[in-house]
């Protein structure tokens, strides 16, 4: 009987086994990234149990035993981990999401990277979601409101350098930051497709700086571009296509208006009717709609020994003003190589430039002509010698030109090669011991060419304008910078708490320039385009730069909580004298991670960081040989009561110069929560610029042809406050996440080396706007305040106390302040009339996904800055006949007395300096819109994925700013100036993302 039950139960064993291995499979799949890219090397665990394996280079993995019960856990550093359950699946598709925090894990700094917990300094990062989500040229242009305290002009032409500045302003001269690109340092980022980086780190202040010494003063943007991931080669395929136009317009006037308006003032214009029967707007003769093309294609993969990533950018775009545009060529290879404890690599990129700008004529820009050539005037006429049709003094009686015909009718261009690129070599002495050596290119080469055929805008009698011979230039500018770097870097950590890092640096730096212009007239034919032999004038010049560097660098940790990092730097430039030529660099920072303490080992913290930094950081960006004595001819002599052509001393030369130094205090503290759902970093800086460079006056009477000469006298201060705000929602099939940044800026002048003032730029009309004195902010606008318009003569007698009836003073001109209480209005009565730098800066983008549609909101803009609107002059001063705006209808008259217009041609102070020209120049834009849509992987086999999209950007501009564009680029000595600037166009593109 026992031997009966013991088989029975055996039996039911045996049943029981048999079916519980009939329930164990083999199970396949792979594991993507949310573009459908493969991930190689991503683990797939049978959760409790031994099995499991890891994705093969096409993301692929099979696993035998796995039971419909059990769970699989699949993980991949960078993405948020994943558990699902088996159940009756055979085959699986697995998608993991990128991770916030590890996104945000490493950060480029100076000469390395490092983990953002360990990040001491102020460091913003744009990455290349962000850079690839607006339609740019110039990569400078995609970091526009995406960090606090960097603030971004662009220039709208196509092909034109973007103004970008870091914390505001701290010196009189150049306050460009540093770009590097791939560790080699470059003029600017012009030279490299957008499309081929892959993140931007803006160092603000001194411990992530004062690493590049006397270059970093100005902050520093570090270039990584995109690079080879192991696995299957995979071929990715952009393109996007639309046109950007220019909307806004002045309201300026018709014919019927302009020729009552030149009646009633007196201006004859002799013109037949039939002439005169005629209305040309010559805003929309200048504007189009430019049509914008890009397309980008890359191939990359590798293994565990190598890398690599090879891409080739094709963009074309025609400007919002006739005959200007941009198209460039670019190539770019990467690689990067493992042998044991060796490893090298390459990055090199090739990009051909061509653009057409933006032509200016007789001091004024193209706008200003369009505002003010007479409405009347016919675009073309054939009779006329090149086919254009202008005004003529004796029968039009004004001189404003034919802006399609200074926009046109040269052979305008630049062309530019520029070949970026970097070698290394690395390898390990011992464990956490490396020597690397890296040697980096920076070579460019520019030609501009410009023909202008012989012209005549009008054939009757009288003054036009007009050039009876073709002319001809030719401009080559050329020139490379190589960079030799050799470090030993060691890093090793010490009982699991201790990290500790070390750099040591030699850096050599050599830069040369050559310069060739010539140009010639041809009075026989305009139909040979070359140089001819009447006339010609030819110059060259060259230009070195060298600079020889020591770094040393430490980084320690205490388990991730205690932080303290110093840097020392010591450059010598050949831009100085003797007595100078060495320059020394230091900065300190800590950083105490209060969210790793026991006391919130439970809390919701994931990072909570308090940061501190100071160092000095230099700028020696000056003329080259400004220490050095150098020749200036022609100089003009008076010999015998006549003049003698001869050579004198350009200026007086300083031995002393030395360089720039600021020294940065920067106080920070990071958060994030709740598995960084919400993050946040708050800044306050303060910067102390000294030595700044500025001309003092000399005496007359040493003779030399320069008045001035450069001292390290003058001193800058800057301070503000930097906010960004994140949150993000992963979770569902619908995930969003939004990023606030706010920056604030403020600067002081301290010292001008004695000077009492110093006013700086161009000028306008003769007049002096942007003033510096100490105790003022740096730029501001310096003029006369108005308080409305005299409307009789006891008026002006009640401003004119000690000065009755002054001579071309009256009824209808603007009545000034008299700010010093002396009875009358001169230069005395001065005011500072506004301030060109922003209170706020801000920018908020807005990210959204459900299921396969993806959303995008970018906008950006700026808080109290005043613009000196040039503009207005253009459109009301009405110092003689010009076409103008609406507005002088309304202009004052002895029947219509108007408190805002003046008379025509009025008083010279109506058109002086004065607040009169000063607005607002507040705004918000809506910078980027874009709707996107990514198929399923079902719908084409052989792509990995296929997105769609619609864009525009720059849809929508809030402002009261009356002039085009409220976003106005900075020139040398001077911020916020609208001279008639190229405004920003709207933008339309319809775009698709491919990968094989």
């Amino acid at each position: 009987m026992t031997k009966i039950k013991l088989a029975i139960l055996a039996f039911a064993f045996l049943l029981t086994g048999a079916e519980l291995f009939a329930q164990t499979k083999t199970i396949t799949g792979t594991v993507k990234d949310p573009t459908g890219m493969p991930l190689p090397g991503a683990s797939v665990a049978v959760i409790g149990t031994n099995k499991g394996a890891s994705t093969d280079f096409d993301g692929m993995f099979s696993i035998d035993g796995v039971a419909n019960s059990d769970k699989l856990l699949i993980t991949y550093v960078g993405f948020v981990e994943q558990e699902l359950n088996v159940g009756s699946q055979t085959t699986f598709d697995i998608t993991l999401e990128e991770s916030a925090e590890a996104l945000e894990d490493v950060v480029v700094v100076a000469y390395g990277s490092q983990s953002r917990t360990k990040v001491t300094g102020a460091i913003s990062t744009v990455d290349s979601e962000s850079i690839d989500a607006l339609p740019v040229t110039n990569a400078e242009q995609a970091l526009q409101g995406r960090a606090p305290g960097v603030t971004v002009t662009n220039a709208g032409a196509p092909g034109t350098t973007p103004n970008v500045r870091i914390r505001g302003l701290g010196t009189f001269g150049n306050n460009d930051p540093l770009y590097v690109i791939d560790g080699v340092i470059v003029g600017n980022l012009s030279g490299i497709s957008p499309s081929d980086i892959e993140s931007v780190s803006i160092l603000k202040d001194a411990s992530t700086t004062a690493l590049y010494g006397s270059l970093g003063s100005n902050g520093v943007v570090l270039v990584t571009t995109k690079k080879g991931k192991q696995g299957r080669g995979t071929l990715t395929f952009n393109a996007y296509s639309g046109f950007q136009t220019i909307h806004k317009r002045y309201d300026i006037l018709n014919t019927d208006q302009y020729l009552q308006f030149a009646s009633d003032v007196g201006v004859n214009i002799n013109r037949p009717d039939d002439f005169l029967n005629n209305y040309t707007d010559f805003q929309d003769a200048i504007f189009q709609s430019g049509v914008i093309q890009n397309y980008n294609a890359a191939y990359s993969g590798g293994n565990e020994n190598g890398t690599y990533r090879f891409s080739a950018s094709y963009q074309d775009q025609e400007g919002a003003i006739i005959n200007s545009g941009f198209e460039r060529f670019s190539f770019r290879a990467t690689s990067n190589f493992t042998l044991g404890n060796f490893k090298m690599g390459e990055t090199m990129s090739v990009a051909f430039g061509r653009t057409k700008p933006i032509l200016e004529s007789g001091g004024r820009s193209l706008i200003e002509h369009a505002i003010k050539v007479a409405p009347y005037l016919n675009i073309y006429n054939d009779n006329n010698l090149g086919g254009f049709q202008g005004p003529n003094s004796a029968a039009d009686g004004q001189d404003a030109e034919n802006p399609v015909r200074v926009q046109t009718i040269s052979d305008f261009e630049t062309k530019n090669i520029s070949v970026i690129g970097n070698v290394y070599a690395e390898y390990e002495l011992l464990d956490g011991l490396s020597f690397r050596s890296q040697v980096g290119l920076d070579f460019f080469n520019g030609l501009t060419n410009q023909f202008t055929p012989a012209f005549n805008d009008d054939d009757i009698s009288g003054t036009t304008h007009f050039q009876n011979f073709a002319f001809a230039f030719r401009g080559n500018s050329r020139g490379q910078a190589i960079t030799f770097d050799n470090s030993l870097s060691y890093k090793k950590t010490f009982n699991d708490v201790h990290n500790f890092e070390a750099l040591a640096l030699i850096e050599d730096y050599n830069s040369k320039t050559e310069n060739f212009s010539a140009e010639a007239r041809n009075t026989i034919s305009s139909d040979i385009k070359e140089l001819g032999n009447e006339q010609q004038a030819a110059s060259s010049s060259t230009f070195e730069n060298n600079r020889f560097s020591y770094l040393a660098r430490v980084n320690y940790d205490y388990d991730d909580k205690y932080i303290i990092s110093a840097s020392f730097r010591r450059d010598a430039s050949s831009r100085f004298g003797a007595n100078n030529r060495w320059g020394n660099f230091p900065s300190v920072s800590a950083g105490w991670n209060i969210a790793k303490e026991n006391f919130l080992d439970n809390s919701n913290f994931n990072t909570l960081k308090l940061r501190a930094s100071y160092g000095i950081v230099g700028n020696d960006r000056i003329d080259d040989y400004a220490y050095a004595p150098t020749l200036f001819s022609p100089f003009v002599y008076p010999i015998d009561d006549a003049a003698a052509i001869g050579t004198t001393p350009n200026g007086l030369p300083n031995p002393d110069l030395k360089w720039e130094e600021t020294s940065i205090l920067n106080l920070g503290v990071d958060f994030a929560a709740f598995n960084n759902q919400f993050t946040a970093s708050v800044e306050y800086y303060k910067n102390k610029s000294d030595d700044l460079l500025v001309p003092v006056l000399l005496v007359p009477s040493l003779g030399y042809s320069s008045d001035t000469q450069f001292r390290n006298a003058g001193s800058v201060e800057t301070r503000g406050v930097e906010l960004a705000l994140g949150y993000n929602d992963y979770d569902g099939d619908f995930t969003w996440s939004a990023n606030v940044n706010i920056g604030t800026s403020t600067n002081e002048v301290l010292n001008l080396g004695g000077n009492s003032e110093q006013f700086f730029g161009d000028g306008f009309e003769g007049q002096q706007i942007v003033r510096a004195q100490p105790g003022e902010s740096l730029f501001h606008f310096y003029g006369l305040v108005t308080d409305g318009i005299y409307q009789d003569q006891a008026e002006i007698n009640e401003v004119f106390t000690s000065n009755p009836d002054p001579e071309g003073i009256a009824p209808g001109d603007i009545r000034f302040v008299d700010t010093n209480g002396d009875g009358t209005i001169n230069s005395a009565d001065r005011q500072i009339i506004g301030n060109p730098y922003p209170d706020l800066t801000y920018g908020l983008n807005f990210d959204a996904r459900y299921k396969n549609f993806d959303f995008n909101l970018f906008i950006n803009g700026v808080a109290g800055n005043d613009i000196y609107n040039t503009n207005i002059y253009d459109l009301q001063g009405m110092t003689r006949l010009f076409n103008a705006g609406v507005e002088v209808l309304d202009r004052w008259t002895p029947t219509n007395p108007s408190n805002t217009i003046p008379r025509y041609a009025g008083a010279t102070q109506n058109v002086g300096v004065s607040d009169r020209f000063v607005e607002d120049g507040s705004y918000a834009r809506l910078k980027n819109l874009s709707i996107g849509y990514t198929f399923d992987e079902e719908v084409i086999d052989f792509i990995q994925r296929l997105r769609v999209y619609v864009s525009g950007q720059n849809l929508i501009t809030l402002t009261n700013y009356s002039g085009l564009d409220p976003e106005v680029v900075s020139r040398a000595g001077e911020v916020g100036l609208d001279r008639g600037d190229y405004p920003q166009p709207v933008s339309f593109l319809l775009g698709l993302e491919l990968s094989f």
